[in-house]
């Protein structure tokens, strides 16, 4: 919805069943997460592109593999907003003002602190999911509470796959 009058373009306005505030509140909630999706991929991609350490290949594979997963969730949860009539972000800006992940623009971090700090955000975006489907469930968007529930499941295994990798030999802490 456009922040100057909450109207979307006739030309954009997609029909749809649920209720105009439903859209304004489902909308809202996606695109917190895609914003918070595109900062998590290029954080992903940067810890990808700067890691080092005797684990290189490792932790190389497992972030490319991760960050490719994570920008196959921002098309989808743009179509989504689209779908139900409602209007998505349309540049780096905006992805700015909405994110809730932090970036990370650092020289150098350690391959171990790395992959902690992700897994920390891929936590926090599970958690941040769990509440949109909230949002989706109120608002009777079926649609929108199933991709996020796939979602959920797919944020819940990175941030599985990132507490492994870091967890010391022989320990149990991560």
């Amino acid at each position: 919805m456009s922040k100057t009058n909450n109207k979307v373009s006739p030309d954009l306005d997609t029909p749809t069943d649920l209720s105009p505030d439903a859209v304004k509140k489902v909308s809202e909630a996606l695109n917190v997460l895609l914003a918070d999706a595109f900062a998590l991929y290029l954080k992903t991609k940067n810890f990808h592109w700067h890691i080092s350490g005797r684990h290189f290949r490792d932790y190389h594979l497992l972030l490319d593999e991760q960050s490719d997963q994570i920008f196959a969730t921002t098309d989808q949860l743009a179509e989504r907003v689209r779908k139900i009539g409602g209007t998505t972000l349309k540049s780096i800006g905006q992805i700015a003002k909405l994110q809730t992940i932090k970036d990370n623009n650092e020289d150098y971090v350690p391959p171990r602190e790395m992959l902690r700090e992700l897994m920390q955000d891929n936590k926090h975006v599970a958690a941040a999911m769990r509440k949109a489907h909230d949002v989706c469930d109120k608002a009777e968007d079926v649609a929108s509470a199933s991709l996020l529930e796939n979602f959920i499941d797919e944020t819940e295994r990175r941030t599985w796959f990132l507490f492994e990798a870091t967890r010391q030999e022989g320990g149990n802490e991560a």
